[in-house]
């Protein structure tokens, strides 16, 4: 599949991962709020019990205990204001958190697939337009970048380059044998295996040791690069 292609289906899967995203964190918060809702005191209840005590005690005929049963139904109003202001203040906070979770859901998504267009636009950009190795200073030049190399890794892209201006693709043990000097039957895949992955380790720029050093299914490894840009002095 070209990688135009691959960019351009990038926000379909994004927005597939929002919506899927925004309803789990609504269904959420939904039933967070209907669970906090329905714990919480009934507003009347407090006005209820102080009717109920003037229901129940009509001998009370005493000015003092006239005037403490007012200040007990002035309580239960305060009370039920209160409680009905802690209602509005819960489920401005309710929206207002789903909100911002919602928006670092769309920037976190938005981030993700933006990371991975840039990164498909720099692969694709990418060009060798020169590879220059130097056995003396242990040193690879790519393009206007210079890498320093240990001796086993310098060794290692050596062979890679020779084998890639002879059309070649060479397998791990092919590339243990040439670098030991002995036969690739007496050598073991996984030691020219492990020689690549120190290469790539030594590049250090994953980008740049992925593009340059490529891995074809059960064939090998060779340069991605054009043979003429390869220069070893």
């Amino acid at each position: 599949m070209p990688k135009s292609e691959k960019i351009a289906k990038l926000p379909v899967s994004g927005t597939q991962v929002v919506t899927i995203g925004i309803s789990l964190i609504v269904l959420i918060l939904l039933i967070v709020a209907v669970v906090l809702f329905y714990n919480l005191p009934d507003a009347n209840a407090f006005n209820a019990r102080v009717e109920r005590i003037f229901v129940e005690n009509t001998s009370l005929t005493d000015p003092g205990d006239i005037r403490f049963l007012e200040v007990l139904a002035q309580s239960g109003t305060a009370f039920q204001e209160t409680l009905g202001s802690y209602r509005s203040a819960i489920f401005v906070l309710l929206v207002f958190a789903t909100a911002m979770m919602i928006a670092a859901l769309v920037f976190l998504v938005t981030i993700v697939a933006l990371n991975r267009r840039l990164s498909a636009v720099e692969r694709a950009g990418i060009q060798v337009s020169s590879l220059m190795i130097s056995r003396e200073e242990n040193t690879v030049y790519l393009n206007n970048m210079e890498f320093k190399l240990t001796e086993a890794a310098l060794e290692t892209i050596s062979v890679l380059a020779e084998a890639r201006m002879d059309d070649e693709v060479l397998s791990g043990a092919e590339i243990e044998g040439m670098i030991s000097g002995r036969s690739p039957s007496d050598c073991e895949e996984a030691a020219g295996a492990t020689r690549i992955k120190r290469l790539r380790d030594t590049l250090g720029n994953q980008m740049v040791s992925d593009l340059l050093v490529k891995n074809i299914a059960r064939r090998g490894y060779m340069l991605a690069i054009e043979k003429d840009v390869i220069r070893m002095v």
